[in-house]
């Protein structure tokens, strides 16, 4: 019997020895799951760091574009801001020269006429006013007349031409407004 109990022993130390071995690989597999359900996690936020990041990349990037267009559709802007005064005293020497057929009177509309085909080209065009219904968007009055058979606020004189570039206000038109 002692041979028995010896052999049951060793049978009961190795099915302990079996059920620690267990014990451990379980407490393993645990500490793995653990680990890799936080790197899932870590994971995810990584992702969705990434995707924001992503996100606001691509919204600088849109907006650098329309800063971009914006600034290559107003480029001429300033110039032109800076050139209207120089219209404005081509028209006045047009309308004070007194023969019309002279060279010079050619040569300053000459030139009146290729600086305005030139701002054309860059979208600077006239605010049309005269004859037309007030509009304060583009027309600035200076004065108010009350004209018989006309109805209130149309443009009956234009003092000086206002300009537009493209679809924004450079100057607006000064202008005698009917009451």
């Amino acid at each position: 019997m002692s041979e028995e109990k010896e052999v049951i022993h060793e049978e009961v130390v190795e099915e302990k020895k079996h059920k620690e071995h267990k014990d451990k690989h379980s407490e393993k597999i645990k500490k793995l799951e653990e680990k890799i359900q936080e790197l899932e996690d870590l994971n995810k936020k990584l992702q969705n760091d990434y995707y924001k990041a992503y996100a606001d990349a691509e919204n600088i990037k849109r907006r650098n574009q329309q800063d971009l267009d914006v600034a290559k559709k107003y480029r001429i802007q300033s110039f032109a801001s800076d050139i209207l005064p120089v219209i404005d005293n081509l028209e006045r020497a047009l309308d004070t020269i007194e023969d019309k057929e002279s060279s010079v009177a050619k040569g300053v509309l000459m030139t009146y006429n290729q600086l305005i085909e030139s701002l054309k080209k860059e979208g600077v065009e006239e605010i049309p006013a005269e004859g037309l219904d007030f509009d304060p968007n583009f027309h600035q009055p200076l004065m108010m007349e009350k004209v018989e058979g006309l109805e209130s606020n149309k443009v009956i004189q234009v003092l000086q031409k206002g300009y537009k570039l493209k679809d924004r206000l450079l100057r607006p038109s000064l202008v005698k407004v009917s009451e």
